[in-house]
């Protein structure tokens, strides 16, 4: 009798944990939000139409992105940022040239991995797809100059610290590929470019 009751004891107490559990999981936002601050560091490769390469210089700008997560350990992150890079090119027929600058927003979606949602310490990685739009860019030394937009893929990899159960650190980093078409002059120069930036970036992350 006293085994038996023991028994029913021990079943009520694991149903009662295991209820608590789904419960709890039930309870937890799917919606995650982070803000970080970026050092957009392009890797830049070209072929100029006169010679030479192209060059372009870092940003560091604010980050905002927004996650979705489909459960435990799948999640899609929206990534939202726009950064501005002063370009030039080197060693052309022409010599050196001031480019001016030209403003990059690329928005990215990324399918993520989550390795312990559910740790202190919560790794991910990610892959997408980024669509670059360029704007505003300013020509310089030169009459005119237009950039094409581009789609590439972005890889990511990074981590979040747990503060407490909504708020964690987060270290990040992106490898983005963007290129665009460049013409100068009205096409009287042109340019393939790869700005293909790594993003660095640390900040904050808030889980509703």
């Amino acid at each position: 009798m006293y085994g038996k009751s023991l028994l029913k004891l021990f079943v009520c107490a694991a149903a009662l944990q295991f209820g608590g559990t789904q419960a709890s999981a039930a309870d937890k936002s799917p919606w995650l939000v982070r803000v970080r601050m970026i050092d957009v560091a392009p890797a830049e490769r070209s072929t100029v139409s006169i010679g030479g390469e192209v060059t372009a210089d870092d940003y560091i700008i604010p980050e905002l992105d927004i996650t979705y997560f489909w459960n435990d350990h799948f999640a899609t992150e929206l990534i939202l940022a726009t950064s501005k890079h002063n370009i030039g090119a080197i060693g052309t027929s022409l010599g050196n040239l001031d480019l001016g600058h030209t403003w990059a927003l690329p928005p990215t979606l990324l399918l993520q991995y989550h390795f312990a949602p559910d740790g202190r310490i919560r790794p991910y990685v990610g892959a997408g797809i980024n669509y670059t739009i360029f704007y505003s860019a300013d020509s310089g030394d030169l009459a005119s100059i237009d950039y094409s937009n581009s789609v590439g893929f972005a890889f990511q990899g990074g981590v979040d610290f747990g503060i407490n159960d909504n708020w964690a650190f987060n270290m990040d980093v992106k490898k983005i590929y963007m290129q665009s078409d460049v013409s100068i002059n009205g096409g009287a120069v042109t340019a393939d470019v790869d700005l293909n930036p790594w993003v660095f970036g640390a900040g904050f992350a808030y889980r509703f």
